[in-house]
């Protein structure tokens, strides 16, 4: 039971790099690779101004806001300065690497001594459970787990709803369009620049907040921590779609949450039955591959299948 709550868990806090994930692949169809440093240096933010003694609502906010302007960096990159979006990502993301290490001070930063919001949500549960044990199902699971479990799923519940419901408005909008048509949308009168560079700072943005999170529930910031992060989100994506099964913006929204915290569960499930951790990005890997590939091979197997099935 504990597994699976704290799976759970990190999957909901790895949903919010989903969305963001989602923001850049999809709604921009920009291969933005700034996300595996910016989740490394939403962490790193947040963990030293922790270390300083800093309200850690407000080491988790400059932590977002941190990887906020890292995308903004990679957009300015590709539309200032005519640089291809993959290799404006590669280049933000390869000086964030040292940029983190020297924000840090060294590759490793703990924080189980320090105060975080997952001590904060754990304390409030406290007058409710004073032994810090909650029974489920006959199952003694830490307090902090399922704290932290019920803090994520409205924290991203929340965010989802405020992203579904921005991109109701006119610049939302503008962002969908601008990802569907730029050239349409250009001659409407919208910055195209401008609306991308947003776009990203938004999508990197929250996988820094993200990587903020996860460093406090873990109780640690690591340099190497956001390496493979984007094939990550980009699996929660491919499934969350394939479970919507619709073009909708608020079910892909939730569907990219869902997809997080199965893909989450199921690495929890294949490690508990023995996957040796080693093989954990190759699985990963391996497993985007044919979610990419499956739903066109099914569509060119389907015409040649129905002749068949005929009497």
């Amino acid at each position: 039971m504990t597994l699976l709550i704290s799976a759970a868990t990190i999957g909901l806090i790895l949903a919010l790099l989903a969305l963001g994930v989602y923001l850049s692949f999809r709604i921009f169809h920009f291969a933005d690779i700034t996300a595996d440093g910016s989740i490394t240096l939403g962490a790193s933010v947040t963990a030293i101004l922790l270390v300083h003694q800093w309200a850690p609502a407000t080491a988790t906010l400059a932590g977002a806001l941190a990887g906020t302007a890292a995308g903004a960096l990679t957009g300015i990159l590709h539309t200032k300065f005519k640089i291809n979006g993959l290799l404006s990502g590669i280049l933000v993301m390869t000086a964030l690497y040292s940029i983190n290490l020297h924000i840090m001070g060294r590759s490793n930063v703990p924080l189980l001594n320090e105060v975080t919001l997952s001590s904060q949500v754990e304390a409030l549960g406290l007058p409710f459970f004073p032994s810090g044990d909650v029974l489920i199902a006959g199952w003694r699971v830490s307090l902090r787990d399922v704290m932290m479990l019920a803090g994520m799923f409205v924290l991203v519940g929340t965010i989802g709803l405020l992203l579904h419901l921005f991109f109701q408005t006119h610049l939302g909008t503008a962002m969908l369009a601008t990802g569907d048509n730029p050239q349409m949308i250009r001659a409407l009168g919208v910055n195209v620049d401008s609306i991308l560079i947003l776009g990203l700072a938004l999508s990197n943005g929250l996988i820094a907040l993200s990587g903020s999170l996860l460093a406090q529930y873990q109780g640690f910031a690591d340099v190497q921590m956001g390496i493979g992060m984007v094939v990550w989100g980009l699996a929660s994506v491919i499934i969350g779609e394939a479970l919507v099964g619709t073009s909708r913006i608020g079910l892909l929204i939730t569907g990219a949450i869902m997809g997080s915290v199965l893909f989450r569960l199921l690495v929890a499930i294949a490690l508990r039955w023995g996957l040796n951790p080693n093989d954990l990005k190759l699985i990963t890997a391996a497993f985007v591959f044919v979610a990419l590939v499956a739903p066109a091979t099914l569509r060119k197997l389907k015409p040649a299948a129905a002749p068949a099935a005929a009497p």
